[in-house]
């Protein structure tokens, strides 16, 4: 889960939706698929859920596709 927090304004709903396709495009080249993402506008956070061989497979996508990667990335497990 990594997560992306922005000071001052937040991008709009179309252009992180617009960020999320560009990652999916590109995730295949890294081993990495985007699998959910959350937006808190509160809280000035986009947060998304990864399947990633490693946090920095994951973060080096962001990098490429935005030109900024994720502020922190949490190792999570699914449970139920």
């Amino acid at each position: 889960m990594d997560t992306h927090k922005f000071e001052g304004e937040m991008p709009s709903d179309q252009q992180i939706a617009e960020a999320h396709q560009a990652d999916l495009a590109a995730q295949d080249q890294h081993g990495v698929r985007f699998l959910r993402y959350w937006v808190s506008r509160d809280a000035k956070v986009v947060q998304c859920l990864v399947d990633a061989p490693d946090a920095e497979s994951a973060a080096r996508v962001h990098v490429e596709t935005t030109g900024a990667g994720p502020n922190e990335i949490y190792v999570v497990e699914e449970r139920s």
